[in-house]
């Protein structure tokens, strides 16, 4: 079950971030976006009580368009005795359903190139937009959430400044 996340799910977030990454930085960010951003979207997979995903959005900016109501998915994690078995998926599904319903047409993502795609990400290139972070091309993606939403803009997306104490 995809549900939002709560306050009784703290802990176990914490605990599935730390386990799916190399070290609890990416936990770490979790509990600072959810103290210093509004609006992002939390969400957690459930599976018998017990939390084995979880998925926050959080906004970015544009340079030189910071109009424009763009997400960054960041992170995702899974339990690792849970990947590969869809959970992730639909996680990601229902955050960028999510983002639509809060009025964002825009979702970044820093990740695997072979993985998001499916999902319908495509490089950043392929909208004129950079990453603040020095990565290569095809692991920073973009998705139009509208059609044609990010056409003819470009610039440099900024994360909340939140990423850069972790």
């Amino acid at each position: 079950m995809i549900r939002p996340e709560n306050e009784n799910d703290i802990e176990q977030v914490f605990s599935v971030n730390s386990a799916a990454f190399d070290t609890s930085a990416e936990a770490l960010l979790v509990n600072l976006l959810r103290a210093n951003v509004n609006p992002v979207i939390s969400l957690v997979a459930e599976n018998a009580g017990k939390i084995i995903g979880h998925i926050m959005f959080s906004p970015v900016t544009l340079s030189g368009n910071t109009q424009l109501k763009i997400m960054g998915l960041a992170p995702m994690a899974v339990l690792p005795e849970n990947q590969k078995s869809g959970v992730g998926s639909q996680l990601i599904s229902l955050g960028i359903d999510a983002c639509k319903k809060l009025g964002y047409f825009g979702v970044v993502v820093l990740g695997h190139p072979e993985y998001y795609p499916r999902f319908g990400f495509a490089p950043s290139s392929e909208f004129n937009i950079k990453s603040e972070y020095d990565v290569p091309e095809n692991v920073f993606m973009v998705q139009e959430l509208k059609p044609k939403y990010l056409a003819n803009v470009s610039g440099v997306i900024k994360y909340h400044d939140v990423f850069k104490s972790v």
